[in-house]
């Protein structure tokens, strides 16, 4: 029987190891190298005015939650603008039809021509629409978002390596458990130790070479959302304070303050 779970825990290892190992290579490999100017890198877009990170409010969103969070942003914008009606129930209305830039337009053709419609079928439609299709392209020519084939690699993969370790340490207290009683378990746990230093030394290399696992921002992207170290602005300094539009693109729903709003996203699977 410790024979068996030695097995599993050795699998367990050398599989999410691996699997780590070709994702963060596949990134490396894909993930185009990020232009010295971040100012031109990332072409200017109507949809919202340039903060000090150099990134519209829909690139900080995608960046930080990918379309579905850069949907939420645009809903609460034009629900700020009087442009929409967030209800509590989770129902979007349409008060003013008429757009701004090319998401907002995309928001209110989700949204259909009846004028009603539910959050969440909105949010579906609006990350499958081009105008959010552009600002993904735009990111991930600029080299600052993952591109498809790489996402959500990297954050999954370490999700891997992490659960090994448990199951190392698992598969180690059945094999103590199952040893017979007076036997000399000693040599047999020591097996599982060049498991758990496999799995535990991949995760700590991978925090400090990859971290933060974003399933879309690259390194170069996660550099230019307020708050990275070297970025120019913070989302809690005086140009982006708590609860603000940027608040919501970098820490999602759950940062707004407003209450209605909230509960129209929450109430909505968001």
């Amino acid at each position: 029987m410790s024979l068996l779970f030695l097995l599993v825990a050795w699998s367990a290892a050398v599989l999410s190891c691996a699997l780590l190992c070709r994702a963060a290579v596949a990134a490396a490999h894909l993930t185009p190298p990020a232009p010295r100017a971040s100012a031109q890198a990332v072409p200017a877009a109507a949809a919202a005015e340039r903060r000090g990170s150099g990134l519209t409010l829909y690139e900080m969103a995608y960046l930080s939650g990918g379309p579905h969070r850069l949907a939420d942003v645009v809903l609460v914008l034009m629900a700020q603008k009087r442009r929409l009606l967030l209800a509590d129930t989770g129902w979007a209305t349409v008060v003013d039809p008429v757009g701004t830039d090319a998401v907002e337009r995309a928001a209110l053709t989700a949204i259909g021509p009846d004028g009603q419609r539910r959050i969440p079928a909105v949010r579906e439609a609006l990350v499958s629409d081009e105008a959010v299709r552009q600002v993904a392209d735009r990111l991930e020519t600029a080299g600052l978002a993952l591109p498809a084939a790489v996402r959500p690699g990297i954050s999954g993969a370490v999700r891997l390596v992490r659960g090994a370790a448990l199951v190392v340490l698992l598969s180690a207290l059945a094999t103590y458990w199952k040893a017979a009683p007076g036997a000399d378990s000693g040599p047999v746990l020591a097996w599982f130790a060049v498991p758990l230093i496999l799995t535990l030394g991949t995760w700590a290399a991978a925090r400090f070479e990859l971290h933060p696992y974003s399933d879309w921002a690259t390194t170069a992207g996660e550099r230019q959302l307020p708050g990275a170290a070297g970025s120019r602005s913070a989302p809690d300094s005086p140009a982006a304070p708590a609860g603000s539009l940027i608040t919501l693109a970098l820490r999602g729903p759950a940062a707004l303050t407003d209450p209605t709003l909230r509960a129209a996203l929450h109430s909505s699977g968001a």
